[in-house]
């Protein structure tokens, strides 16, 4: 089964830029992507802004999400960070990737090694992002608000530190 994947930035200087992304946010969108997939069966983001107050993705969607399937969604995310799961990474050949992962949004220049990072047996993507070491340094997952325009779902989100 070909696994999903995350943003890959083709050029050095949004290589820099995204390598500044908060590592507790960042990780945090691995679980979000991962849930969104595993729950309803989209795709992961196609377009992310994390920073280290409040982050937001989007993802091709045909409807607006109910208050319910809110709650839930936050209940699971929050439910994967509980489990302390390490977050390791491994570089790999392209070839060996190819059979594994989808590298659709990798650059024609990415050379031969892929970096694949995996939140411990609930997700594994080709990533260039900063991570914690293990969900537990994350914090609560809070979703802010939801918002649905043109099949496009909007997820705002934060992390609240104090509920570890």
């Amino acid at each position: 089964m070909v696994q999903s994947y995350c943003l890959i930035l083709a050029h050095t200087e949004l290589q820099s830029e995204m390598k500044s992304y908060d590592p507790q946010m960042h990780s945090a969108e691995h679980i979000l992507n991962q849930t969104m997939v595993r729950m309803f069966g989209c795709e992961r983001s196609f377009s992310s802004h994390i920073e280290k107050k409040k982050s937001k993705c989007d993802y091709r969607f045909d409807r607006s999400l109910s208050p319910g399937e809110e709650a839930e969604l936050t209940l699971q995310i929050n439910h994967v960070i509980d489990k302390h799961l390490d977050i390791n990474e491994k570089l790999i050949s392209m070839a060996e990737a190819e059979g594994s992962y989808n590298l659709k949004k990798l650059p024609e220049e990415s050379g031969n090694t892929v970096r694949i990072v995996s939140v411990g047996d609930f997700d594994h993507c080709p990533c260039i992002g900063p991570h914690v070491k293990n969900t537990a340094e994350i914090g609560h997952f809070q979703l802010v608000s939801t918002s649905f325009e043109e099949g496009v779902l909007r997820i705002r989100f934060k992390l609240n530190q104090d509920m570890k």
